[in-house]
């Protein structure tokens, strides 16, 4: 396993060098870093003796055949692209981590009785269009029409982005339905800092938090900053900063509930000229469904009646929504008994960040891992897990598959 870990470790940092900013890790839908990426798996999975293909998305799968081809895979995977000013092992950890413990089997010669498809998928992070989960929702058959109508920030439209800068050489068809997957398995940092606080390298887990994605837009009136009186004033951004803070009240009110705005856009952005339009992002989670929705519904209402009193217009409008999901009893009873047989411990934990396991679970029973992350820190240049605990996720995922049947 040793031999393994460091490759492994080296080819994280490997891929962490891999970006569109040379001041900062960034690698979104379809770009050349995201390519490169891409080429770079694909690389590797050859070298295991998978036969390899890519979608003209820029997804890339790996195939294990197994003693029976046709018999149902079991999928593993993660996401290559990346948040802006990212760290490297969100994503790239769950690829790499499953890499080395299909090798790890090579090595010790064990061939699983049934196929093994590694899937890195294109986009999970949704940067490019603010809608999260290209890659997984598109070999899954759930790229709807107002999906591929989402515009980047140059106006351009996921079809027309994929239609003109897609990778369509040698590009394959890759679908999975109800019924023909045996199963999806991903191994992720924690993100969060409960592994941490007790001393636990690694955990199951359990589910992954609902979670509803908005653009709110306010529309005031663009006037002189100058000559306009206070209490004439139709100001979008004053609006959108009352509404913000509502948004963290109630979410610092309701437990279970987390609430941000990440991206903020006013015009016409004059120092002096009174803000006409102001537009932010909201991403709204919890684990319980019906109260998300309800929480949702009492927020808008709440930001309706601030831009009411103000004389704004509002456009609420809801991005993507994706339900909460509970792992599956029987792959999560396994990794339990993996967990067990590698550090002693059973423990489960809920995730409140999304993951391809959220589209993949449309199709499949669905299962993670989760690997302790410094201070609990993601999104964020100084994300980091251990040599030691990334081996212990990968010697999880090895126990995992040996116990599997055939």
């Amino acid at each position: 396993m040793g031999r393994m870990l460091n490759k492994a470790v080296e080819r994280l940092e490997f891929l962490g060098q891999i970006s569109d900013n040379p001041r900062s890790l960034v690698r979104t839908y379809l770009s050349p870093a995201n390519r490169q990426a891409a080429e770079c798996l694909l690389g590797w999975m050859a070298e295991l003796g998978m036969k390899t293909e890519h979608l003209s998305d820029g997804t890339v799968r790996g195939v294990l055949p197994g003693p029976e081809p046709e018999a149902k895979p079991l999928l593993l995977g993660s996401h290559l692209d990346t948040v802006i000013n990212a760290g490297k092992y969100d994503g790239a950890l769950g690829l790499i981590a499953a890499l080395a413990a299909l090798e790890e089997l090579r090595d010790e010669g064990i061939q699983l009785p049934f196929p093994v498809h590694l899937l890195g998928f294109s986009d999970e992070e949704g940067v490019r269009f603010q809608t999260t989960y290209l890659g997984s929702r598109g070999v899954t058959g759930q790229l709807d029409p107002a999906t591929r109508n989402r515009l980047d920030a140059a106006g351009q439209s996921q079809a027309l982005v994929l239609a003109t800068e897609g990778w369509h050489e040698g590009a394959s068809e890759i679908h999975y339905e109800h019924g023909n997957v045996r199963g999806y398995v991903e191994i992720h940092i924690e993100q969060g800092r409960i592994l941490e606080e007790c001393d636990e390298p690694a955990c199951v887990v359990s589910g992954i938090n609902g979670q509803s994605r908005l653009l709110v837009t306010l529309t005031g009136r663009t006037e002189h900053a100058g000559t306009t009186p206070m209490e004439l004033r139709r100001d979008a951004l004053t609006a959108a900063a009352e509404a913000i803070l509502a948004t963290e009240k109630l979410a610092r009110d309701q437990t279970g509930l987390v609430a941000t705005v990440g991206k903020i856009e006013v015009l016409p952005g004059g120092s002096n000229s009174i803000p006409g339009v102001t537009s932010f992002t909201l991403d709204f989670r919890h684990p319980v469904d019906a109260e998300r929705v309800r929480l949702l519904k009492a927020l808008e209402d709440s930001v309706r009646k601030i831009t009411a009193s103000r004389q704004l217009e509002l456009d609420w409008q809801l991005v993507q929504e994706n339900d909460a999901v509970v792992c599956d009893a029987g792959l999560t009873a396994d990794l339990c008994d993996a967990l067990e047989r590698v550090t002693g411990s059973r423990r489960q934990l809920a995730s409140g960040a999304g993951h391809d396991g959220v589209a993949i679970s449309k199709v499949a029973p669905v299962g993670m891992i989760f690997v302790r992350c410094r201070a609990g820190l993601s999104h964020h240049p100084e994300e980091y897990a251990s040599p030691a605990d990334i081996g212990v996720g990968i010697r999880v995922l090895v126990e995992f598959l040996k116990s599997l049947p055939a």
